[in-house]
């Protein structure tokens, strides 16, 4: 905030004389003040509900209520309370300035001293600060509220003229309501009746402070209605409220025969006699007033404490609360990811336990077959070797035979040769099913990667022709600890697939036989990731690619994309049971080969590996 935003200080004037007011008001206007002037101490009391000055300056002789009046009701009330007061007077003598001091007034000062000297002292006050509360948050200025009670009179005292007791009005005839009117109270006379006991005003919030007794008539049983007065207090105080203050006046005599103990045992906290001067009574009912201003200020602090403190656990409990749901939304985003992760991984296990148990149904399946073949295999193998042996030794040992007989001789040999070329063909067959039946159980040996590639290249040969381009990218070391079948098996299963792929894709483009068909691209790379060193088998094609929605299905024993009698469905299925008995995993991507006829598909064999100096060595599942 800048300084031509604070606000100016507010100064409220209180003087009777229009000319001596013009006068101060120009002269605090001129100085930067924001001014207000009203003409008696009563208006100044009433303009509080409006706004709280900074400051007020006082004339002390003020019609009705003078300045050291004025000053006691704005220290009773805790919103003007430390408001400063600058009290002006035409003579500063020393009584005059101990009672005014007395009152509440913060300086005296002379009319007559110099301007300058005003403003000085006005700003002297203003630097010394108040603490009391702004006007939006201090709430309206309240007066005391004092009931005057007067006693039923006889007709005799009516006829006599109604002379009023001594205590009713002072030498100047001033009434005991005028005098504490003056003092700023609020003052209301009524008549005792049991109306007035039973009245719902009693205990509301515009009740009084005061109740003011003239228990002085025969007509009025005093201690019965103070004890009803006091049974009303004691209601106010069990609801929370606090209690007004009861002053009662007795007769003269009877105050002094001390016979009135009765009434401070019905609930007077005050008791005079009928011949108290007006003067010392308003004092008297000055205290009791003032006693019970300050136990409502407390109540009210109380209240606003209790309000406080009830927000503070309030807001702690709503922000313990908000804290509680933060950590169990925290706890449950964190149950729920764990519990995401293992259902994925339950939902992979599963997808492996269903893949094992296929594999090992097929793995049954193959080892039977093996088994009933490879028995007439062997009996076929012997009798041809015996045959063959039989024929060597007739054409070395019989010179007699004739040369057609000869001819049909070397005719037999040689058909004996094929057919032992097709029976070892027979055999290799059921060797390899049986291997495939025990993936789990064959060794790891020392393998020679690229002699390996080499060689089923050499065995596929007849698949490529001239048409199916081969080209290797061999990176990787050249020696690998692994299952034999990694390479014979799983490469040549997956380069086999990429070379009918290739035709398959040629033959549906309509292309003649002895053009280039296509490309196949055999990579091999040592991978450092996360998980550690990889060896990576990669088999690229330019062929129509494996749909994404068959890539989970290709492994699937008997599961085939090639036209009937032409694939079994077990090539890729013997692939990745012998990638699982690595420890590794094939992932199928598009190729996207540069300079290819189609999309293609990438097969990538991956199995961890432990670097050694003269190179990697497999540390798979059964390594």
């Amino acid at each position: 905030m800048t300084i031509a935003d604070t606000p100016l200080p507010f100064i409220l004037v209180v003087e009777e004389s229009d000319t001596q007011a013009k006068a101060l008001v120009a002269l605090l206007d001129t100085a930067g003040f924001t001014v207000r002037r009203v003409a008696s101490g009563e208006e100044a009391l009433s303009c509080l509900d409006d706004n709280l000055p900074d400051l007020v300056v006082s004339d002390y002789h003020l019609p009705g209520m003078n300045g050291g009046q004025m000053a006691r009701q704005f220290r009773m009330n805790a919103q003007t309370r430390s408001i400063p007061i600058l009290m002006l007077t035409e003579d500063i003598g020393p009584g005059l300035e101990r009672e005014g001091l007395e009152s509440g007034a913060d300086a005296y000062i002379s009319k007559s001293a110099h301007p300058d000297l005003l403003v000085l002292r006005i700003r002297a006050l203003l630097r010394e600060g108040s603490d009391f509360l702004q006007a939006e948050e201090a709430g309206r200025f309240r007066r005391a509220r004092i009931v005057i009670v007067t006693s039923p009179r006889t007709e005799e005292h009516e006829a006599a003229g109604g002379e009023n007791a001594s205590w009713e009005r002072d030498a100047s005839g001033a009434s005991l309501g005028e005098l504490l009117w003056r003092d700023g109270h609020t003052v209301t006379t009524v008549t005792a009746s049991s109306e007035l006991v039973n009245g719902a005003w009693l205990g509301g919030e515009e009740g009084p402070d005061c109740l003011v007794l003239d228990l002085t008539s025969r007509l009025l049983d005093g201690v019965n209605f103070c004890r009803r007065l006091d049974a009303r207090r004691q209601d106010v105080l069990e609801a929370g409220g606090t209690s007004f203050r009861i002053l009662g006046i007795v007769a003269a005599d009877r105050f002094r025969r001390h016979s009135a103990a009765d009434l401070f045992d019905a609930g007077l906290d005050d008791l005079v006699p009928s011949d108290i001067a007006p003067d010392v009574l308003a004092l008297r009912i000055r205290v009791l007033v003032r006693r019970k201003l300050a136990q409502d200020e407390i109540r009210q602090l109380e209240i606003k404490r209790q309000v406080r403190e009830v927000a503070l656990q309030t807001a702690q409990s709503e922000a313990r609360a908000i804290a509680a749901k933060a950590a169990m939304a925290e706890a449950l985003a964190h149950a729920n990811a764990e519990l995401a992760d293992a259902n994925a991984r339950l939902i992979e296990t599963q997808a492996k336990l269903v893949q094992t148990a296929k594999m090992a149904s097929l793995g049954e399946l193959v080892a039977g077959i093996a088994h009933e073949i490879n028995n007439p295999l062997a009996f076929t193998l012997a009798h041809e070797e015996t045959i063959a042996r039989a024929l060597q030794k007739l054409v070395d040992c019989d010179s007699s035979l004739k040369p057609e007989q000869l001819t049909l001789l070397e005719k037999c040999s040689n058909r004996i040769g094929a057919m032992r070329l097709g029976l070892q063909r027979i055999q290799n067959l059921v060797l390899s099913l049986r291997r495939f039946s025990r993936l789990d159980e064959s060794a790891f040996q020392d393998t020679d990667v690229i002699e390996a590639i080499d060689t089923a290249l050499a065995l596929l040969a007849h698949k490529f022709g001239r048409e199916i381009e081969v080209e290797r990218r061999l990176a990787a070391p050249r020696m690998l600890v692994c299952q034999p079948a990694l390479l014979h098996q799983v490469v040549m299963n997956i380069v086999s697939n990429a070379a009918d792929a290739i035709r398959s894709r040629a033959a549906a483009e309509g292309g003649e036989p002895g053009i280039y068909d296509g490309k196949i691209v055999i990579e091999t790379v040592l991978e450092q990731n996360e998980q550690g060193a990889q060896y990576v088998i990669s088999v690229s094609d330019d062929g129509p690619g494996v749909p994404p929605a068959l890539r989970a299905r290709v492994f699937e024993p008997f599961f085939t994309t090639k036209p009937v009698g032409t694939g079994t469905g077990l090539g890729l299925a013997i692939a990745y049971g012998v990638i699982e008995a690595h420890g590794g995993s094939i992932d199928i991507e598009d190729a996207n080969l540069s300079g290819g006829h189609g999309v293609g598909a990438c097969f990538t064999l991956s199995v961890p590996v432990r670097l050694t100096p003269t190179g990697p060595v497999t540390i798979g599942r059964s390594a």
